[in-house]
This record gives C-alpha cells, structure tokens and sequence, in this order.
C-alpha cells in the first residue's frame, strides 16, 4: 500500500462537505460571500484535482483509510488514474458552471451555493470510493443535493421534471440496496478490492445469487448514466434546469459510465471466473441502442436545451460502446471521448441558455427572431456542434475515430461502425436545421446582446475542443495508460489489501 503522505487524497472530499456545511448553515450571509466561499472552494478543489492527476502518473493505485481501519473493514478512498481524471473532469466543469451561475442564476434561492458543494462532495465521494456501500452513499448524497438544484428557481416545469427524476431514482437506490444485498449475502463483504477476490473463489451455488446482484447493478448504473431504456428522465430533467445546474449534470450521466468501468472491470472483470464479462453481452448492444435513440430525440427537438440533453444521451451511448467493446484500446478511447463530450455538452448547455435570454421566444429552435450578439453565438454553436458530430478538426472526431478503429478486431464491428456513422449524419442534418433557423432567420432581437464575461464560461467549455486536439498526443497517452491500469485489476486489489492477503485468499491457508 502506497500511502497519501499529504492527505491530499481526503481533501476532494471534505472541502466541499465543510463548505457545504458553512454555506447552509449561513444561508442568510450576503450573497457576494456565498459566492466568494463557493469559488474559492471551487478554485481549491481545481487545483488539489489536478495535483492528484499529476501524483497518479507513477501508476501507483494510493489508499487512504479513513479512521485508520484496515481494509476491508474500514472506510477507504482510493486514487488510481481513472479516479484522479474524473477529479479534475468534474472540478474544470464545476468552475464554468459556477463562473455562469454568479452572474445571475444563484440568486433565485439562498441554498444553491450548498447544494453545488455538495453535489461535489457526492461526485468526488463517488470516484473515490473503494467500497459498493459508500458507493451508495455517494451516489444518494450527489441525487439529493441534484434534487434540490433541479429546482432551483421554481416553476411548474422544473416541478414536473423533479418528481419524475425523483421517483425514478428511487426505485435506482432501491435497487442498488438489493443488489448490495445479495452480493454481501455470498461474499460476506461489500469493499469492492475484496468483492474481486471473492469473487473468484466463490462456490458453484452461490454464482447464481451474485449474478444477479451484478446485473441489478448494471441496471441501476445504466438509470444513472441513461441508458435505452431507462433514458427517459434525462431529456425533461435536463432541458428543465438552470443552465449552471444542467451544465453540472453533464458529468452526472458520467458517474453512471464510471460505476459500470470500476464494478465489471474489478468484480467482474477477467479474473471473476464463471462470472468474468457478465455486462459484456448487454452492454454494447445497448449502447448503440442509445446512440440511435438519442440521435432521433436531435432530429425531433423543438428546443435548444432539449437538444442538447439528447446530444448527452447519444454521447453516453458512445462512451459506452467503446467502454462495451471490453479492450484496452476501446476503454482508452472512450475515456477520450468522455472528456470531450462532459466539457462539450456543458457548454452547449451554458450557451442555450445565452440564446434564449437573448430571444423573447426562449431557446425554442423558431425562425422567429435571432438572438441579440448571433454573432458570437452561431460561432461558439458552430463548434459546439462540429464537435459534437465529430468533425474534423475538433476533438469529437478523434474520441469518435479512436473507439471505431478499437472496434475493428471485434464481432460487432460493423455494428459499431454503422451506428456511429449513421448518428454523425443525422446528428450533421439535426444540427445543420437548428443552427440555420436560430441565427439565419428572422428579425434580430431587441434583447441585450450578452457580455464578454457571460459568454467566458460556455466559451471556455466548448473552446476545450481544439485544445483537446492541440494537447492530443499527451491526453491519448493518458487515456492509453489509465486503460492499461483499469483493466489490471490485480494491481488495484493488491494497493487496498496486500498481495499476501490476496494470494491466502485465493490459495487458502498458507
């Protein structure tokens, strides 16, 4: 075990939950503080993200125990590649989405500032974890603190959105309970470096039960990152929040697509035995399933933000085909593509909402009049778009290029390559239509044109493209590398719990 000397690796977790904590506790103070607390919070977390990425580049897996409690019987954080780059993914994105909010959108209510830190503490908590049950406790703590930002501004919109989400992801925490369950009931542990050990001496009658856990599990992370067919609380969730809060979200369907890489690359991975790739015949077929029904869902929007949510939908299945091909290469290139498509979809967010504040009909893709400041506007969606429908030269057609030339070796490969293709085209015509008729047609807008300050922060999101490609070569190399080390799973199991404790195990009794 390689431990934080610093303690470094808690820090992603407990500076938001303490200013989380002060800003609800001072929910009166000035909202010019607020703002100073959440930003310089913001900014910390930004700076501790990156410091973890550069300390994980030894591909050393780090543990950090929690009360000193050995493993498994402890609480643990662990910090691999994988987990370190879902730090910084998700502090970058969170420091836009602030930067909008405290121009306008987080003074509709006095809690919003608390509820962003703590959706940060459950997004972080989630990366971190090494054990299913915190995983769980994360993951309800970032779904409660979203319950309240969907909200965030009130309307009869936003209401109806929240309780589908709500009850949705309550039937998902439920389910994930019993999955739980039924693992601890055969394996006697939920500490997820030990579930893989388990795993992979476990009796013959007891597969069945385990099975099953996984597979519920799949499910509730297939919920989480909407998956077909339990995509349909995203488009309405989405397309109904405050931009900063939508903006947000795009890492939150990530969470999802991280849960499945972590679970059925570590418990049941290579090493599980009879259990070994039980997601592998569900996952890719749905994948694509996703990418044809978020692609209809571009095609048929009538708003901009809806759009966008169903661009997030397609691109979630994207990701979880190149995650669904299982293979080195197809895991590298789908952790390029996510961070491509989290940064982009954030900023697609950020800019319909700059369109419909500019329009008197809202975001609502009409030839009725132009957004005031087009200009600007159709140049930031002109690349946002491009880069969405993987257009060269921008990043979306490297994370897409890389997860088609993956595929080539394997069975589907025509699979993958048709449904891809098909999406870019259709996603090129969706587009193409929204773009012409938003800031082509009709009479400009007597609204105020935005500021430079308010278009930085979905400027800087969707800028992230070309500097993507620019910074290709080292962010291919990354992914490559954290690739190589989540599909190693012995080297992960042995950091948390010893490589003799493994090897007795495994082996019995020395």
């Amino acid at each position: 075990m390689i431990p934080s000397p610093d303690h470094l690796l808690v820090l992603p977790v407990a500076i938001p939950l303490l200013t989380g904590a002060l800003l609800l506790i001072f929910a009166r103070w000035p909202l010019v503080v607020r703002r100073a607390i959440s930003g310089v919070a913001a900014v910390l977390l930004a700076l501790i993200a990156i410091q973890l990425l550069m300390m994980s580049g030894d591909d050393a897996v780090r543990v950090y125990l929690l009360g000193d409690w050995a493993a498994p019987f402890g609480i643990l954080l662990v910090l691999d590649r994988l987990s370190a780059l879902m730090l910084v993914l998700t502090a970058l994105l969170a420091l836009f989405a602030l930067a909008y909010a405290v121009q306008e959108a987080d003074s509709d209510g006095h809690n919003f500032h608390a509820l962003f830190q703590f959706q940060l503490l459950g997004l972080n908590g989630a990366f971190l974890t090494g054990d299913l049950f915190n995983l769980f406790v994360f993951f309800e703590i970032l779904l409660l603190a979203s319950y309240g930002l969907l909200l965030h501004g009130g309307g009869a919109e936003r209401t109806r959105a929240g309780l589908h989400y709500v009850v949705l992801n309550l039937i998902g925490s439920s389910f994930f309970l019993i999955a739980a369950g039924l693992l601890y009931s055969v394996t006697g542990t939920l500490n997820m470096a030990d579930l893989a050990v388990q795993m992979r001496a476990l009796p013959a009658e007891d597969l069945p039960i385990a099975a099953a856990g996984g597979l519920l599990l799949l499910a509730v992370f297939g919920l989480k990152a909407a998956l077909l067919p339990l995509h349909f609380w995203l488009p309405h969730a989405y397309g109904a929040a405050a931009a900063p809060v939508a903006a947000l979200f795009a890492i939150m369907t990530k969470v999802g697509a991280y849960a499945i890489v972590r679970v059925f690359t570590l418990v049941f991975g290579v090493e599980a035995g009879p259990l070994a790739g039980l997601a592998d015949p569900w996952l890719l077929p749905v994948a694509l399933a996703s990418i044809a029904l978020g692609t209809i869902g571009v095609l048929a929007s009538d708003d901009l933000r809806r759009m966008t949510a169903y661009l997030v939908i397609a691109s979630v299945g994207t990701l979880l085909a190149g995650i669904g091909l299982m293979t080195e290469a197809g895991l590298s290139g789908a952790l390029y593509y996510l961070v491509h498509t989290t940064l982009v979809t954030g900023g697609l967010f950020l800019l319909a909402d700059l369109v419909a504040n500019g329009r008197r009909v809202g975001a609502r893709i009409t030839p009725r009049e132009r957004p005031a400041g087009a200009g600007v506007l159709s140049v930031l969606f002109l690349l946002g778009a491009m880069a969405m429908i993987g257009m060269p030269p921008l990043s979306g057609l490297i994370g897409k290029l890389l997860i088609l030339l993956a595929a080539l070796p394997e069975p589907a490969v025509q699979w993958v390559w048709t449904v891809i293709l098909i999406s870019s085209a259709m996603l090129l015509i969706g587009l193409s239509r929204a773009g012409i008729t938003l800031f082509w047609r009709g009479p400009p807008s007597p609204q105020a044109a935005p500021s430079a300050l308010r278009l930085l922060p979905a400027a800087a999101l969707i800028g992230s493209s070309p500097l993507l490609v620019i910074f290709g070569g080292p962010l291919t190399d990354l992914a490559a590398a954290t690739a190589g080390q989540v599909l190693n799973p012995d080297r992960y199991v042995e950091a948390v719990l010893g490589a003799a404790t493994v090897r007795e195990t495994v082996g019995g009794a020395p």
